[in-house]
């Protein structure tokens, strides 16, 4: 602990973001390059160094927070950066994306607003890379064990990481052309540069991971062939099984799955496209959902040049406290929160329909109407109370040229073959079914991340990954010095 006094005397100060009117007009990261670390050394000094550090806990994978907040304070990077990898194989994945519960855990978050652990977490990591301080790190002997991992998510290549370091040689097999996962294809640009993924799948190259993409199990390589070919086989495909709005309309055109417009427009800053076929370009968008792939269709239609966007929330707006009743400390509150995206719809004024930040709360749909071409041209909605019960006379009408569903995921797809061909056991509520040690019903294959624990966040992806890694480990060598963060039946701090 620098400073003792650092959380009386310091005010909370986050990463300044660029001009909502100028970062708009590029796919660049929304935050002022190079204005991180000359603030970050006086936000590590408000860290109190807890006895009983709540930050651990909200954390899956036990970053050891206040050891390498102390570290950063004195800015003696490398041991930062030792502290930090010891628990995260990629903190500048989870200091972009992450929501930061830790935050939220923070014991300063009492009566205070909470360390800048998130963004701490991203200046360690990137002056780690500016500085040379992550090399690659190849085992110092192979087990001769083989290890095949379906998935190259967060979770997929944190597993690929850990078995490779331990010796196994491990292959990551992905369906894209490209690596990354929804990291590739589902996260707008403008949250986190791919450059950050391309490093981290160079180190990997470098101990060892092998790649093989544009390759789906289940239709290219038979999911049995696969088994027979490997010691053990780890899923890691992500819960991709999108979920649906079943109202009157569906079927007209111009209704399109949050994860069929993002990777479009990915791609055209990839350079493989010139346009996406479905730029929001002068249209009228309406996105259904309040949740974060939202707001990144949010931010990725006004880059486009929408006409308007407003997005439809089917909760209440909270408040901008926390609810010491139904969210106590040190639980993550449901809060009112301002993403980059939002900044930029409330700043520059796209959404004349919704509230300041092209958000309507509390609005659920109806159906959607089209021209005699069949195309979608409005979205009837109405208001609902808390038990989502429509509001009698808030029915009204919105202009939508392209309705974006962002209603988040069920579960693994289904249609690609691998859970039939390996006759893999479900959860009732479509996720993959498995045991206390990560294994599915089939003998050798593993289960992790969203396939198995459903929907979640980046860290929880990350420490499932760490911890199937351990579980694999066991199984093949008969004991594991890897970490195992989570157990497969862990879930965030409740009420």
């Amino acid at each position: 602990m620098a400073d003792p006094k650092g959380f009386m005397t310091t005010p909370r100060q986050d990463w300044p973001r660029r001009p909502a009117g100028e970062r708009v007009r590029d796919w660049d990261e929304v935050y002022v390059p190079g204005a991180l670390l000359p603030i970050i050394s006086e936000q590590a000094d408000r860290c109190m160094d807890c006895g009983v550090p709540f930050c651990h806990e909200a954390c899956p994978l036990g970053n050891l927070i206040p050891e390498w907040n102390d570290l950063v304070s004195r800015e003696d990077w490398r041991a930062a950066s030792d502290r930090l990898h010891a628990t995260n194989n990629f903190p500048e994945f989870t200091g972009r994306l992450c929501p930061a519960p830790c935050e939220a855990g923070c014991v300063l978050a009492i009566n205070q607003p909470a360390v800048t652990i998130k963004n701490v977490e991203v200046a360690i990591a990137d002056r780690a890379w500016a500085d040379g301080l992550t090399p690659p790190r190849p085992p110092d002997r192979l087990s001769g064990r083989t290890v095949a991992v379906i998935g190259s998510g967060p979770t997929g290549l944190a597993a690929a990481q850990q078995l490779t370091r331990a010796g196994h040689t491990v292959a990551v097999y992905e369906k894209d052309d490209r690596i990354g996962g929804l990291m590739r294809y589902g996260i707008p640009e403008f949250k986190m540069e791919k450059r950050h993924l391309e490093h981290r799948i160079e180190q990997m190259r470098a101990e060892g991971t092998k790649f093989r993409t544009s390759t789906t199990i289940g239709r290219d390589v038979m999911a049995d062939d696969l088994r027979t070919r490997y010691d053990a086989v780890v899923i890691a495909t992500g819960a991709t099984e999108w979920r649906e709005l079943h109202v009157p309309g569906r079927e007209l055109t111009g209704i399109q799955q949050a994860m069929e417009y993002l990777p479009l427009a990915n791609r055209v800053c990839e350079g493989d496209l010139e346009r996406s076929p479905m730029s929001a370009a002068g249209k009228h968008v309406v996105i259904v959902g309040g949740g974060d792939t939202g707001a990144d269709c949010l931010g990725t239609a006004i880059r486009e040049g929408a006409a308007s966007v407003t997005q439809l929330d089917i909760y209440a707006q909270p408040g901008a406290e926390r609810d010491e009743d139904t969210d106590p400390w040190p639980t993550y509150p449901k809060i009112y929160r301002l993403s980059a995206a939002h900044e930029e719809a409330r700043d520059l004024g796209t959404a004349p329909a919704a509230d300041a930040d092209a958000r309507l709360f509390a609005a659920s749909t109806l159906r959607f109407t089209g021209d005699e071409s069949g195309h979608v041209r409005a979205l009837h909605l109405v208001e609902v109370d808390e038990k989502r019960r429509p509001v009698e006379g808030t029915a009204r009408a919105i202009p939508a040229d392209l309705v974006l569903l962002a209603l988040g995921f069920s579960g693994p797809d289904r249609d690609d073959g691998l859970i039939e061909q390996l006759g893999l056991a479900l959860e009732p509520r479509g996720t993959i079914a498995r045991d206390a040690d990560f294994a599915t019903n089939v003998p050798g294959v593993f289960a992790a991340g969203d396939a198995a624990r459903g929907q979640s966040l980046i860290v929880w992806a990350i420490a499932e990954g760490r911890a199937v890694a351990a579980a694999v480990d066991r199984a093949l060598t008969g004991s594991s010095r890897l970490p195992a963060p989570i157990g497969p039946y862990d879930r965030p701090m409740s009420v």
